[in-house]
């Protein structure tokens, strides 16, 4: 892979791979249709590319196959317009690594387990991560984490600086999945043994995104992700059966959501009555409950499904919040 594609994912190259492997992170779990837009920054393009258009895979590939781009590949007009409509801002990789060294010294009880910080950088440590007694580490990796919304996911995945587009290599990494895969791959030698844990660690990382091509970006570079630590670990190329595996994880816990609802992008609605008097039929129209009030529980959009992977069932993200 050349240096270029470890920032900027082509579609066209996942298509290669194999197309239901790119049809699967186009998914949307909760409508069973695929992801939309959520952004009018592509409306130009023609209808099919607006708001509520679902991004299927002949708008994106093929001659098409420029069309989703990374934040640092954008324009600075697009970059620009993204902050005033959608406060788009992206976090330094500096910055995502010292918050997740915050959760891991909580974690772990102890500094320093994953490298050392520096000035608006960090030295990665490259000794053994540490457990004791009352945590494993396999508890380590089964332990939930959620990156709000995530945009192209760097507090997860750090295969680059989202502000800069300067790639880090893998054993520098700082993402909060990187240091779950660092953990798997210094304890597990196997092969098949490496990949189940993998894949717990996968199914343990949640994230949520309003913008659809934000979104496939996150779920393009979780995958990604798994290809670099796998070539890292055993010097050459996953399964594409195992790739398949891995994006069927990552297309459910990577979702859209507007995360002040909990449900999908303007998918509330004013529903309209028809109230019948002496004098004839009137029209009442009557907004959505939950945005009228503010109640996040009583919205009538599409509420957001996610996997319960312990049980293997499905529920409303909302219901996790008390």
């Amino acid at each position: 892979m050349n240096i270029k594609e470890l920032v900027d994912i082509k579609e066209n190259n996942i298509l290669n791979i194999d197309e239901y492997l790119l049809s699967i992170l186009l998914k949307d779990r909760t409508t069973d249709n695929n992801i939309i837009w959520a952004t009018d920054m592509y409306e130009s393009r023609g209808e099919e590319y607006s708001f509520s258009s679902q991004i299927t895979i002949p708008k994106i590939t093929g001659r098409n196959g420029n069309v989703i781009k990374p934040r640092t590949e954008k324009s600075k007009q697009e970059q620009e317009k993204r902050v005033k409509q959608k406060a788009e801002v992206f976090t330094p990789s500096w910055i995502c690594n010292a918050q997740n060294n915050l959760a891991d010294n909580e974690y772990l009880g102890y500094e320093n387990a994953f490298n050392f910080e520096k000035e608006k950088s960090w030295e990665t440590n490259y000794e053994k991560i540490k457990f004791d007694h009352d945590i494993t580490w396999i508890d380590y990796i089964e332990s939930l984490r959620l990156e709000i919304t995530c945009g192209e996911a760097p507090y997860l995945v750090s295969r680059y600086d989202t502000t800069t587009g300067e790639p880090i290599a893998v054993k520098d990494r700082i993402g909060l999945l990187d240091r779950k895969l660092r953990v798997v791959s210094e304890n597990v030698n196997d092969k098949d043994k490496w990949i189940e844990f993998a894949k717990i660690a996968y199914k343990s990382i949640y994230g949520y995104e309003w913008q659809g091509d934000n979104l496939l970006i996150a779920r393009e570079n979780l995958l990604y992700d798994y290809i670099d630590y796998y070539m890292e670990k055993f010097d050459e190329k996953p399964s594409v059966e195992d790739l398949l595996e891995i994006a069927e994880i990552i297309s459910w816990n990577i979702f859209q959501m507007d995360g002040l609802k909990c449900v999908i992008p303007n998918s509330c609605k004013n529903d309209v009555r028809i109230n019948y008097t002496l004098f004839g039929e009137e029209e009442i129209k009557e907004e959505c409950l939950g945005c009228k009030k503010n109640d996040i529980k009583n919205h009538n959009g599409i509420y957001v499904k996610i996997m319960n992977w312990k049980t293997n069932r499905k529920i409303k993200f909302v219901s996790l919040i008390r």
